[in-house]
């Protein structure tokens, strides 16, 4: 029995008009990539392949690299995207030759655009975009050598800023299984921004890179953590019921290392309650105790504030649900590290412009009702029923 799915028809797509704020600022990539077409012949153009990635985020019926070269094909897909018909030889090379670089600022654009959602007001007075960073293993090919890891397994990991009052991604990068996250962030550190982060993230150099760059932290330290105490600060009523149980400026680190961190730090410990279970069944990691130690260059700011914030950095955690779906990380469209760059990005894309429409910061649901409506199964009106609810809820 034949299990060939059936041919994409004109009739199966819609939803287009959503595209046209993303389509006006990808149009300035058209001529990206352009200079190394010496024949002058080329046809699929970078701002071409972007739209037709972010109709493979939005269509369940585009499900392969085939997928969207028979999309490509329709005349519908033409007329309204203005994409040309596209071989799998085109659609291929787009992924090694397009610069995933280039669209940092499109997403950055567009990001400026979102207003920040509603937010605890304590947040208000940071003044700092509060970015939380982590990254996310997404399988891989096996033929995809690049992203060996742990002998067995293939697998590459994707490197997340995600703007925690926005709600949204804003930066991504891709390497291998086993590529190493600080290295990963200390290379695209970017000014005026407070960076929450988990205890992986927890060297003094990368501290020290994200100061130097006119940045802050906040990140979580291992419990048994090195320092000399200089102040211990009283704690208010507040911070003592946001669980503060001590409020410390300190020199990091034992005498050999602390020069690496070149200012005293502040560290605020919180009471939290312990994962026993997740020891008990040998998942790794220390036993986790009954406080966090967070370590935070920002002297200014209430102790229960700092605590706060760190708190903010799980948002990234819930995110990658939503964000492995919209990457379609079941079906990754290109084995190479630019390619998979790119197919990131456009789920960046859709991420934002789902924020946009909705006001709201995506989720599954919401990101499912939107596939719903781009095959047709779900009308307009619909639709916003949806969004409608989720302004009711907020």
């Amino acid at each position: 029995m034949s299990h060939e799915r059936e041919k994409i028809k004109d009739r199966d797509l819609q939803g287009f008009k959503y595209f046209k704020q993303v389509a006006k600022l990808l149009e300035r990539l058209h001529g990206a990539a352009c200079q190394r077409d010496r024949a002058h012949n080329r046809e699929l153009h970078m701002d071409q392949y972007m739209l037709l990635l972010l109709l493979y985020m939005f269509n369940p019926i585009c499900v392969s690299l085939r997928a969207l070269k028979q999309a490509s094909e329709l005349k519908k897909v033409q007329r309204v995207l203005g994409v040309p018909r596209s071989s799998l030889g085109s659609l291929s090379e787009a992924a090694r030759v397009f610069d995933s670089e280039l669209l940092k600022g499109i997403v950055e654009e567009l990001a400026l655009e979102l207003k920040p959602m509603r937010h605890d007001p304590r947040l208000d007075d940071v003044g700092a975009i509060l970015t939380a960073v982590d990254g996310t293993l997404i399988p891989a090919l096996s033929k995809m050598a690049w992203a060996l890891w742990k002998d067995e397994h293939n697998a590459v990991k994707a490197h997340v800023q995600f703007e925690v009052l926005k709600g949204v991604p804003v930066a991504a990068s891709v390497t291998e299984g086993n590529g190493n996250e600080r290295d990963v962030l200390a290379e695209n550190l970017l000014p005026g921004r407070l960076y929450v982060l988990d205890r992986g993230y927890a060297k003094f150099e990368l501290m020290q890179k994200i100061l130097d760059a006119r940045s802050s932290f906040v990140v979580r330290i291992q419990d048994n953590s090195v320092f000399e105490v200089i102040e211990e600060r009283e704690l208010s009523s507040e911070a003592l019921a946001g669980g503060v149980v001590r409020d410390a400026v300190v020199r990091l680190g034992c005498k050999h290392r602390r020069d690496l961190l070149h200012k005293p730090v502040r560290i605020v410990e919180v009471a939290c309650t312990p994962h026993i279970k997740r020891y008990k069944i040998g998942r790794g990691g220390p036993a986790q105790g009954e406080t966090l130690l967070i370590a935070t260059d920002r002297l200014d700011l209430p102790a229960e504030v700092v605590s706060l914030i760190f708190q903010h950095r799980w948002a990234v955690e819930t995110f990658f649900r939503t964000f492995k779906h919209l990457l379609g990380c079941r079906h990754l469209l290109s084995t190479c590290e630019n390619g998979i760059e790119l197919q990131t990005y456009a789920a960046i894309l859709a991420c934002l412009l789902i924020a946009l429409y909705t006001g709201r910061k995506p989720t599954l649901r919401t990101y499912e009702m939107f596939c719903w409506h781009f095959v047709g199964w779900a009308d307009q009106d619909e639709l916003q029923s949806h969004v409608e609810k989720l302004k009711m809820q907020s």
